[in-house]
């Protein structure tokens, strides 16, 4: 699944399009490189999102199958961690 729509499926941003404003303007980034929207997000990979005044780490626990789900089941899909090593 694109990078764009796993943030919005799991209900990390509000819309798709927020998404891709923030891929554009490369605060999104794995593995510390700023990614491109069509990126595909694995299993286990750490999403990190640099906001102005501080970084949010999310780790991917697993690919949502359906397009959006619902709030109460975003931890299936993620979990927010500290800064990793």
């Amino acid at each position: 699944m694109r990078i764009d729509k796993f943030l919005n499926a799991v209900n990390i941003t509000k819309r798709r399009t927020i998404a891709q404003d923030m891929i554009d303007n490369k605060v999104i980034k794995i593995a510390g490189i700023p990614v491109k929207a069509s990126r595909n997000v694995k299993v286990g990979d750490i999403i990190e999102i640099a906001y102005l005044e501080k970084s949010r780490f999310f780790e991917v626990l697993q690919i949502p199958s359906q397009k959006t789900i619902k709030k109460e089941e975003s931890s299936l899909y993620y979990k927010e961690i500290q800064k990793p090593n």
